[in-house]
């Protein structure tokens, strides 16, 4: 059994976004936000990505401008560390190590030098008590530094980034949670408490939320669970503060910001309404609706001019100051459950799985974005607490990506369940998937499972789908009519069923010879050809959970996994079992590209992986605990670009990467540590022009733009002199300030490097003049020469010589040779 190794589990795409506060810069240029264990960096004009920022080995908890330098910016991770980035490079600059997970980072530039952080209160993840801690970052040159010097604030903090908050110029911050709002001045070294019953006196819940301070005025904006702001002042008078109230919102308000200028107040919920408060005039509001989903954070650029809100769905809105939305950085959509397998598709390669409600969405899993969503039910999604409508449940591809095959269903309390099937076909110039046949009620119970034939060479497109009904039906894609209008449409082309058993899975063998068709402990081998029964395999009185045939040369091979913990392969030349063995499988997966298969073991409240190949008896890989809770959803997805991995452990990665979704629904892969240190390398090269943003149309054309520009540059140098001071230019505008001696002292060294030599240049002039003037008598010996040769062997021999041969020729003869005479 070969360990893990180098390979780790980690956050590669398809990561949450809207789990921070995402951070404006001071240009607006640029968007950061916290995904997965990375930074990423859009550009707000393009809504492209233009940097990762890869380093930290858990998850990113926070993102914060420098405020001495509004080019660089700090992140925190629950890996106990912080790091100072160059976001315009994508290059890592320092590492603090703070020795305790972090879960938010704040800092005030009245605070130089100091960061604070939130931190658990013992050194263990799973404390639920949780302290404000001032750090001194330690001027010193190395990259890896430890902070030592800690120093706690506030005990008993809310672990909620928005729960905390700098006031005006630093003096004061404050801190929310439960039915307290605690304010610690630094100046005095004292903190105020002030509390809320836990109900009104109308029944609203005041609890707080979230906490905003203005930056001009002694004011705290708090946010409650009841839909109400608050307005507190005078809270440096333990018994003397005040607090106005606001209310617009019907639930918990879960973000709150002011404007750089104090002006406004934002505010943002689950209404999906981004609500702007006048400042001292709350009757006058302006509101901008239909949002999309439910709004969890609200940030706003140093300058005003852009607005951003993250959302619920996994989506970031950028809002001009005008309250117009400019730009839309949409994620993967992660809802409360996946209800479709995880499926690639053959011709984008993106990942397909549940969207928004009733929609399908295809994300590319390489640049980390979302292309585009299909919707399947088309109707209008009403968003009401308890009322049933229709969901996409199943999903299926075609081997080559030309027919897209869901299941919609609607179980409402009164009526009967409402199923509907439906086959889309690939549109060539929309390049989307357009409704081909709808068939409503193609089972009268609910679908378990659905397939299609993935043989390449099969003359005819079939689908396969079980049910609870005790059948399942083969539909088969028909020849299109002799009309013009009409296209080629399916229809059902079997019904089996066997001894009234309940069908759960259903599988077709690689080159769609045959077909598996589980009924609860018993499967049944099919041939799609004549639909005859081929056999019987027969297991101990337990329901086969998932059926799998192998690929390659173990297709002879069909392995099944059973609820009596047990994971079986059967040879179906011999129709006999091969081997079996005690495992709590909890999803069993091949990979089209090669023998693999994984098993996802679920024990001891976590879940192993076991890579093998069904004809060897040891497994190829195994990762223990690869997360807690139980696997139900992962794919084989296959790579752009080949790894050429030697290693015996992470061969199995080479042609397809291994994704999966936890009980969190966190998207996770498998890397090594090779491909680690690439992508990490590839990120530090990165440079953004300033001129150009980094879009697709802007990597198509700047290849062609880069190539004139090298044609350009080469033609000149080849026609003039490069300083020798230009290779020490370039190096000092492309060297990070961080890592540069001060100004003072390069200052001398670059304005010599710029000047040009007098005498050098009068010396090259010289040599130029001689040059011209040479060259003129030449032209006029050349002209006087011709009409003085009389004999014509001569003029036949001059023509066979070119002119610049003819030249030096001359050039030779009007040379001095008198000093050879003496040697006579």
């Amino acid at each position: 059994m070969v360990g893990h190794g180098d390979i780790r589990v980690v956050h590669r795409g398809g990561s949450k976004i809207n789990s921070r506060q995402p951070v404006i810069t001071q240009d607006s240029r640029f968007l950061l936000c916290a995904s997965g264990e990375c930074v990423k960096v859009f550009s707000t004009s393009t809504e492209e990505c233009v940097h990762d920022l890869r380093g930290h080995t858990d998850a990113v908890t926070g993102v914060l401008l420098k405020p001495s330098n509004h080019l660089q910016a700090y992140s925190c991770s629950a890996d106990g560390t912080v790091r100072l980035w160059d976001f315009t490079e994508g290059i890592h600059i320092k590492t603090y190590v703070i020795g305790y997970p972090v879960y938010s980072i704040y800092a005030s530039a009245h605070h130089g030098g100091v960061i604070f952080v939130v931190t658990p209160m013992l050194n263990d993840k799973r404390s639920e008590v949780f302290q404000l801690v001032a750090v001194h970052l330690p001027q010193s040159g190395d990259q890896l530094v430890e902070a030592l010097e800690l120093s706690a604030v506030i005990s008993d903090v809310s672990s909620n980034p928005a729960a905390n908050c700098f006031g005006k110029g630093g003096e004061f911050i404050a801190s929310a949670k439960g039915l307290h709002l605690e304010v610690f001045f630094f100046k005095k070294q004292k903190s105020y408490r002030f509390s809320l019953k836990e109900d009104n006196k109308k029944g609203g819940k005041n609890t707080f939320m979230c906490v905003a301070c203005h930056q001009k005025e002694d004011c705290i904006a708090t946010g409650h669970e009841d839909g109400k702001i608050r307005l507190w002042r005078n809270f440096n008078h333990k018994k003397e503060y005040t607090y106005s109230t606001l209310h617009w919102h019907h639930s918990a308000v879960s973000s709150l910001c002011f404007t750089p200028e104090g002006t406004n107040l934002l505010s943002g919920g689950l209404e999906s309404v981004l609500v702007q408060w006048r400042y001292n005039q709350e009757s006058q509001r302006d509101f901008l609706p239909r949002l999309g989903s439910a709004i969890t954070h609200i940030a706003v650029s140093p300058d005003g001019a852009l607005f951003c809100t993250s959302h619920s769905d996994n989506k970031i809105t950028i809002i001009q100051s005008s309250v117009k939305v400019s730009a839309v950085i949409q994620g993967l959509v992660k809802g409360e459950s996946v209800r479709t397998d995880l499926m690639v598709d053959p011709r984008s390669k993106s990942l397909v799985l549940n969207g928004k409600p009733g929609q399908l969405q295809f994300y590319s899993l390489q640049r980390d974005k979302l292309l585009y969503n299909l919707d399947i039910v088309q109707q209008e999604y009403i968003h009401e607490s308890g009322l049933e409508q229709f969901e996409v449940v199943k999903a299926a591809f075609d081997a080559s990506g030309s027919w897209m095959a869901t299941v919609e269903e609607r179980n409402q309390k009164a009526a009967e369940l409402e199923l509907n099937l439906k086959l889309w076909a690939f549109d060539e110039q929309t390049q989307s998937f357009v409704l081909n046949t709808t068939i409503s009620t193609p089972h009268e119970a609910r679908i378990t499972d659905m397939c299609f034939c993935h043989a390449a060479d099969s003359q005819t497109t079939m689908l396969v789908s079980t049910s609870k009904d005790g059948h399942f039906k083969a539909w088969q894609l028909s020849a299109a009519a002799h009309t013009e209008d009409e296209g080629p449409s399916w229809s059902c082309d079997f019904v089996g069923a066997y001894h009234s058993l309940v069908p759960e899975r259903c599988c077709f063998s690689a080159d769609g010879s045959l077909l598996a068709v589980s009924f609860q402990e018993v499967v049944t081998v099919w041939s799609p050809a004549s639909w005859e029964l081929l056999t019987t395999l027969s297991q101990p009185p337990q329901a086969i959970r998932d059926l799998c045939f192998g690929r390659l040369s173990c297709s002879k091979y069909l392995l099944g996994t059973t609820a009596s913990k047990l994971l079986c392969c059967w040879n179906l030349l011999t129709c006999s079992l091969e081997w079996s063995t005690t495992m709590d499988v909890s999803l069993l997966l091949a990979d089209p590209l090669t023998e693999n298969m994984a098993a996802f073991c679920f024990q001891a409240g976590g879940t192993d992986l076991f890579v093998f190949k069904p004809s060897e008896p040891r497994p190829l890989f195994s990762h223990k605990a690869v997360c807690s809770g139980k696997v139900t959803r992962a794919i084989f997805s296959p790579r752009e670009e080949m790894l050429e991995s030697c290693e015996e452990s992470s061969q199995w990665l080479n042609r397809s990467q291994l994704h999966f979704l936890t009980q969190y629904m966190d998207l996770m892969t498998f890397t090594t540590k090779a491909e680690e240190d690439r992508l990490l390398a590839s990120s530090r090269q990165l440079v953004v022009d300033d001129s150009v943003a980094m879009t697709p149309f802007y990597l198509l054309l700047g290849k062609h733009r880069q190539q004139e520009t090298e044609d350009a540059v080469s033609s000149s140098l080849s026609s003039d002199t490069v300083p020798q001071s230009s290779a020490a230019i370039k190096q000092l505008l492309q060297t990070p300030a961080h890592v540069m001696p001060s100004t003072s002292y390069l200052c001398s060294m670059f304005v010599q490097s710029l000047l040009i030599s007098v005498t050098d240049t009068r010396e090259e002039n010289k040599h130029a003049e001689e040059k011209m003037d040479s060259e003129r008598e030449e032209e006029d010996s050349e002209e006087e020469m011709e009409p003085s040769n009389p004999r014509p062997q001569q003029a036949s021999e001059a023509c066979s010589l070119t002119k610049a041969q003819l030249r030096e020729l001359r050039r030779v003869r009007k040379q001095d040779h008198s000093w050879s005479a003496g040697f006579l």
